[in-house]
């Protein structure tokens, strides 16, 4: 007699919700939100998040056309003569003795070539406790990227006195820009200024 066929083993059989279920945590995929979000942090337009659209689009057509050097020289033809931490202090301590003269000591200022403008474009201001014997002193420093060397003299100037509003503002606040307005007039058009310049420089368009 022909062997006759058994039915085939019965298998366990998954629900539907286990069926369908990936094998890919759907909540660590990307969505195309967090994509733009990432492309906009490594646009070099990042540096002028929160500024009018038709300002940035504008600065987006002088780059996209090779023209923001040429915009930058119209405004800024030349750039300034500060080039030690000797003159860089002296320049910094000009404005704290005009307009920040009750404010807390400054002990250093310096060029640093470790700055690295991405992250510390407006310069870094820090403040450290160091002990002599059984006293804790305060010193409180400011370093400027060295790449800030050759920049119109305006926005360097722009650049000091932020790091020194921080010595009685820490956060950026409105008090905080009260004090830069009231060292420096046209702070405001300034900043705007060298954060353009941010953008030139990383696109490879600055002409300094």
């Amino acid at each position: 007699m022909p062997k006759r066929l058994s039915a085939p083993p019965i298998m366990p059989t998954k629900s539907a919700s286990q069926a369908l279920k990936p094998k890919t945590d759907l909540s660590q995929l990307l969505t195309s939100s967090d994509i733009q979000k990432q492309q906009s942090q490594r646009s070099p337009l990042r540096y002028l998040t929160g500024y009018p659209a038709e300002l940035i689009d504008k600065i987006a057509t002088l780059v996209d056309n090779k023209k923001l050097g040429e915009h930058f020289l119209q405004r800024y033809p030349t750039v300034h003569d500060i080039k030690t931490d000797k003159a860089l202090y002296e320049l910094a301590m000009n404005y704290k003795h005009n307009y920040m003269r009750q404010s807390d000591p400054l002990s250093k200022v310096i060029f640093d070539d470790k700055i690295n403008l991405s992250h510390h474009a407006l310069g870094l201001h820090t403040y450290a406790n160091r002990r002599q014997g059984h006293k804790v002193k305060a010193k409180n420093e400011i370093r400027i990227s060295s790449r800030l060397k050759h920049i119109p003299l305006a926005l360097l100037q722009m650049v000091v006195v932020h790091e020194l509003a921080h010595l009685r503002e820490k956060e950026h606040n409105k008090a905080f820009y009260q004090l830069c307005t009231f060292m420096l007039a046209d702070y405001h058009q300034l900043e705007f200024d060298m954060r353009v310049w941010l953008v030139a420089e990383e696109v490879g368009l600055s002409p300094y």
